[in-house]
């Protein structure tokens, strides 16, 4: 029987496996969890290499898991892409399974911060006051999101991004590496912010921005 705070990280590649860091890094602080494997439609090669050098359990495709294993056992969805992430995890609630939310022990949470269910927070990041992240939102390594600031429902944020406070990201936004967001901006849904960009204005729903500023 598979205990309740049994976990799988869905995806292998890159986003999966520091997700996992983040499991290992919770579990050595004494959470109460156990690693149970990795499920993906489609690894590559050197990614199950890397699996199998770290002793992690690739467990086959999607289907698969969902068919074989007990409803108690949660999952982490590391799928990088803001609009398959939101597919997929359509497709785990429908099947009865319940997201584990995954936040590093290294990562600075201020007060009043709210998790959505299956968020994921990496190493070295700073969350402020009265933060709240949406449902499988991703926050990388290093990034900074500031005071009073909304991530909504599968908003990527990438490694050492700044979101300024009293910023509004919509639904299924990615921010990229090292971009930053000025404050009390609104992002629109769906938008996609440049590597290296700087925010000054709102950007409206879909858009892709890039630059110094971003337009």
């Amino acid at each position: 029987m598979v205990a309740q705070n049994s976990v799988v990280v869905i995806g292998a590649s890159g986003f999966g496996r520091e997700s996992l860091d983040v499991l290992e890094a919770m579990k050595e602080a004494g959470h109460s969890l156990e690693i149970i494997g990795v499920v993906d439609d489609n690894p590559a090669a050197i990614n199950l290499q890397r699996l199998a050098e770290r002793k992690i359990e690739y467990l086959g495709t999607l289907k698969e898991w969902i068919e074989g294993s007990p409803k108690s056992c949660k999952y982490v969805l590391a799928i990088g892409n803001p609009t398959i992430r939101h597919k997929l995890s359509a497709l785990l609630d429908k099947s009865g399974f319940d997201a584990f939310t995954a936040v590093h022990p290294s990562a600075v949470i201020g007060s009043q911060v709210v998790f959505g269910s299956g968020a994921v927070v990496c190493s070295g990041a700073v969350i402020s006051t009265n933060v709240r992240l949406g449902v499988h939102v991703h926050i990388n390594p290093n990034v900074t999101i500031g005071h009073d600031s909304i991530l909504e429902d599968y908003v990527s944020i990438n490694p050492a991004a700044t979101i300024s406070g009293e910023v509004l990201i919509m639904e299924e936004t990615l921010i990229g590496a090292a971009a930053t967001v000025l404050q009390g901006l609104t992002i629109g849904n769906r938008s996609l912010v440049g590597a290296s960009s700087c925010v000054t204005k709102d950007i409206s729903a879909g858009k892709v921005v890039k630059g110094i500023p971003a337009r």
